[in-house]
């Protein structure tokens, strides 16, 4: 047999996935390549690892226990790597975070310098929604979270990054100008709402609830990304974090309403544990944003003061 560690990686995100489409993705691959490297692999083999019934893949028992090896393989073949950059005095090890899903427009851009200064760290993200995020911390699942409203029940530290602003957002083809609105507008407004859990609709709800707002709650939407093609499509406006928004306001797709009483300001913060105990990756990155936050702040999010 003569399989290399390309191919049984390939495999293996084959198989977690349980489509070469997906694992193709994943991989940041073209589809005939995983499909070429799949068929590859599968030829130094008697048994199939793979069948297809209908229109889905399946693994078969024993390319389940191929997986498993492979797994175990690409495991070994990482410990050696970082072992080796630990000989040379590198940073190695994982860093483990997870982000409200607006949170996905922030977070990468305080993370490239540290990855790039370390190239022994890997990164494991998780976008998902608020409720989610505290969990990762109770379960202490993560090194770090990043979140625009900081949880009150849990007994953390945080680190402020970024200001958030959110905007009330319309499509292009919306009869208001850039005139100021007073609050009455939300009442012939269809809004469109994220699910529960999610911050975005938690500060909404919250500034409603404040106001005395009576809104014209249109539809729930489970991301921002439907909520922005939502609007574009004209089925209603929403209150929306600006930085998402930015390239949408830029090509015109999007438009803000002027609104009294709007923005509705907060801070990104990344927040941790205070019983968390630290990983050198962890406690490397954490001190390389206290440091770098300014600049990182400066030389991406400047565009920020236009609004």
């Amino acid at each position: 047999m003569n399989y290399t560690l390309n191919q049984l990686q390939i495999f293996w995100k084959i198989a977690q996935t349980k489509s070469i489409t997906k694992a193709a993705e994943e991989l940041h691959l073209t589809q005939p390549a995983v499909s070429i490297q799949l068929k590859n692999f599968q030829n130094q083999f008697s048994i199939p690892l793979t069948e297809i019934i209908g229109r889905q893949l399946y693994i078969t028992d024993f390319g389940k226990e191929i997986a498993i090896a492979a797994e175990e393989i690409l495991n070994q073949v990482e410990e050696i790597n970082y072992k080796s950059m630990v000989y040379k005095g590198e940073l190695t090890g994982q860093l483990k975070i997870s982000v409200v899903s607006t949170g996905k427009y922030v977070i990468p851009f305080f993370l490239k310098e540290f990855i790039k200064l370390h190239p022994g760290v890997s990164l494991k993200l998780d976008v998902t929604n608020k409720s989610k995020v505290s969990e990762n911390i109770i379960q202490n699942e993560v090194d770090f979270s990043l979140v625009s409203i900081l949880p009150t029940d849990l007994n953390i530290n945080n680190l402020e990054l970024l200001q958030n602003k959110l905007y009330l957002v319309t499509g292009k083809d919306s009869i208001y100008s850039n005139k100021k609105y007073d609050e009455s507008i939300f009442n012939e407004l269809p809004i469109i709402f994220r699910e529960n859990g999610s911050g975005t609709r938690y500060t909404m709800e919250q500034y409603f609830e404040n106001k005395g707002i009576v809104f014209n709650k249109q539809m729930e939407l489970t991301s921002n990304e439907a909520v922005k093609q939502a609007i574009i499509a004209g089925l209603g406006s929403s209150i929306m974090p600006l930085i998402g928004i930015k390239n949408e306001l830029n090509n015109g797709e999007l438009k803000i309403i002027n609104i009294k009483g709007l923005p509705i300001t907060t801070n990104w913060h990344l927040i941790w544990s205070k019983n968390k105990g630290f990983s050198p990756v962890a406690k490397a990155y954490l001190e390389f944003l206290t440091s770098e936050k300014a600049t990182i702040i400066s030389k991406y999010f400047s565009w920020f003061e236009k609004y």
